[in-house]
């Protein structure tokens, strides 16, 4: 897939059209952002941006051809999108959580444990789902646990504490 989720549609705002969305946590600066998909069942639907406003976790948004109550309503719920080539180039080491599943995962002295299964968000604490033998293991990824993440080779190295595979 060449698009992420920036967020959804929580309601309708105003009586032009305009709409609340909740940006999610990979959501980068819009400031410079002049089109955005919204994904209405499996089709992403490209929207030129008018306006936009953000206020912390939330922001106004106002999209070309969306101009009564009743349009915007209609896109309560949907999912927000940018293609991937408009995110910012994240620092060395630290990665989107979409962009690492499938990765291999190593460990430094069990070697490798198994591939990523997705990436979950709890709160502020992000982990890495990976399927180890029969069970999933949660990684987190705040911590001195990952040592290593090479994109190129699509190989994550960990040097996981003792037990925690146990758990």
């Amino acid at each position: 897939m060449d698009h992420f989720k920036i967020g959804y549609v929580s309601k309708s705002h105003g009586l032009k059209g305009e709409v609340t969305i909740v940006l999610g946590p990979e959501c980068p600066d819009l400031e410079d952002v002049t089109t955005l998909f919204v994904e209405n069942g499996h089709q992403q639907v490209p929207y030129f941006i008018e306006s936009i406003s953000v206020k912390g976790v939330k922001a106004y948004l106002k999209l070309e051809g969306v101009s009564t109550p009743e349009a915007a309503a209609g896109l309560k719920g949907c999912s927000l999108l940018l293609l991937k080539s408009d995110r910012p180039r994240l620092p060395r080491g630290e990665f989107y959580n979409d962009e690492v599943i499938g990765f291999e995962v190593g460990d430094k002295t069990k070697g490798v444990l198994g591939l990523v299964r997705e990436v979950e968000e709890t709160g502020p604490n992000r982990f890495l789902i990976v399927v180890y033998g029969q069970k999933e293991v949660m990684i987190p990824v705040n911590g001195p646990f990952i040592t290593s993440v090479n994109k190129t080779k699509k190989k994550i190295v960990v040097d996981l504490p003792d037990g925690l595979l146990d758990l």
